[in-house]
């Protein structure tokens, strides 16, 4: 199915209502199919006994930083269900800028390198997701409980503090270790609908005032992001549906926040000369001319002089021939890695759609990446050398890392196709409205269809060339729950 897939899980709880509806299919008779999906990875949310019983044992006596930041009203926003929350921040005005609070779930407490419990992070990579059959990185005693910036707890956290001036450019970036309390556990939701209606504390006014600032600067340096909406599996209950759902202007907010938090942690290390960067090679050239093409079949103005970044930002997705070419504008992504270095920066070590050198900080949690790179800042900040324990990993951390991106995809992937096989297999014959967002760059009669109701994306074949970009009419042909397999077909 679609390679431009984002896929979440939403619970809508109990209150939700738990009757099956045609385009719902009951969680519970997909357990054996997930099963199946991780026996065929090699993946289990389980952990060997030794893990467990390590991460107990530092759970229970974990190592305490003597700084204490507990004054700072920190407060942490995620979706609704989550429990491993890797960041909270506390924003406050300074003079005519900003300053940003950002502290980090803080490993260290709870790791020991070498021991049972880091040497199985290491073989993980991160966390896998998939409707509600996570495969964490760290045990959930420390992932969820004694490293989880949860609220009303003290723990421990890099705090990051970030000067941000009034155009929204930060001047000045320090990490150190301190202990933290959030003060509450928000949504997105909630923070959203509390700004809509002018009821939100001055904190989230300072958010949307900083992430506006940061993605004006974003768009003027060239940066471009893409406007893919996210197959969402919700769980009402027990009973899984799929829908189709837009980001919320504060999520984009604070992407922002950490997206200027791991620029910062790049320019210490890309100084230093040491670190690991999160890295994208430029667009090839040939792709951008063949999009070029694809927006004109697709009768979309593309003016000669208008730089990829400022078309993408022009594109209205909720218009079937723009969504197609966002799929399209996917191609200008591809190729995303990890390099690691001590000594020369690499020949390349930016990342293309931000326009700058960047990396991963904020998710240490479920990133394995992130905890070897926070620990090369925080020790730059101190002025001490990096941990050789950091310095030994830097040549392999890349290869693990795209290793396990692999099976993460792989994994998300498997169970989307799984709850899409499933919420279809009754439909089977049926006709559905649709467009083409993609074709087989071998076989320009097989592509990809998005179906709004239910929320689907699947392959489609016709007989003569697939009309990207446009409304059409497909039959389902077929929905095998066993071998996760959807197909459409355009007459």
């Amino acid at each position: 199915m679609a390679s431009s897939r984002v896929i979440t899980f939403r619970s809508s709880g109990p209150d939700a209502g738990s009757d099956l509806g045609s385009d719902s299919v009951c969680g519970d008779a997909l357990r054996d199919g997930i099963a199946a999906i991780q026996a065929e990875l090699g993946v289990s949310a389980a952990f060997p006994a030794d893990v467990e019983e390590v991460a107990a044992a530092a759970a229970a006596r974990p190592g305490l930083p003597e700084k204490d930041l507990t004054d700072l009203p920190f407060v942490t926003i995620d979706p609704e269900s989550a429990m491993d929350l890797d960041q909270a921040m506390c924003l406050e005005r300074a003079g005519d800028g900003y300053v940003v609070h950002y502290a980090i779930a803080d490993l260290s407490a709870f790791i020991t390198p070498g021991d049972a419990v880091d040497l199985e992070a290491n073989r993980r990579g991160e966390t896998l997701y998939g409707a509600d059959s996570k495969v964490p990185l760290h045990p959930k005693v420390i992932s969820e409980d004694a490293g989880s910036l949860l609220p009303g707890q003290v723990r421990p956290a890099l705090v990051w503090r970030i000067e941000v001036d009034a155009e929204g450019e930060g001047t000045d970036a320090t990490v150190e270790r301190a202990l933290v309390r959030s003060r509450a556990k928000l949504s997105y939701d909630a923070v959203q609908a509390d700004l809509d209606a002018g009821t939100a504390d001055e904190m989230f006014t300072i958010l949307r005032e900083v992430g506006e600032l940061r993605l004006a600067r974003e768009a003027a340096r060239g940066g471009v992001s893409l406007p893919l909406p996210e197959q969402e599996v919700v769980d009402e209950d027990g009973t899984w549906r799929l829908e189709f759902r837009r980001m919320l202007p504060v999520e984009s907010w604070n992407a922002q926040i950490s997206l200027l938090t791991g620029f910062a942690a790049a320019s210490l290390m890309v100084y230093a000369r040491v670190g690991l960067l999160r890295t994208l090679p430029p667009p090839d050239p040939r792709d951008v001319k063949r999009l070029h093409r694809t927006a004109r079949a697709l009768k979309i103005d593309w003016p000669a002089e208008l730089l990829y970044p400022a078309f993408i930002r022009s594109l209205d997705v909720s218009r079937a021939n723009h969504a197609a070419m966002v799929v399209a504008c996917t191609r200008l992504l591809r190729g995303s890695g990890y390099v690691g270095f001590n000594g020369e920066l690499p020949d390349q070590a930016q990342h293309s759609a931000l326009v700058s050198e960047y990396a991963h900080v904020t998710a240490p949690l479920r990133r394995l990446v992130d905890r070897y790179a926070l620990e090369i800042c925080v020790a730059l900040c101190a002025g001490a050398e990096v941990p050789d324990w950091v310095l030994a990993r830097l040549p392999d951390l890349p290869d693990t890392m795209r290793e396990s991106g692999r099976r993460a995809n792989q994994y998300e992937n498997a169970i989307l196709n799984l709850v899409e096989a499933a919420v279809l297999a009754p439909r089977v014959g049926e006709c559905f409205a649709g467009v083409v967002v993609e074709t087989d760059e071998k076989d320009d009669r097989r592509g990809e269809v998005t179906i709004e109701e239910p929320a689907i994306e699947a392959h489609v074949s016709g007989t003569a060339p697939l009309p990207v970009g446009q409304e059409v009419a497909v039959t389902l042909t077929t929905a095998d729950v066993t071998t996760r397999k959807v197909e459409f077909t355009l007459e």
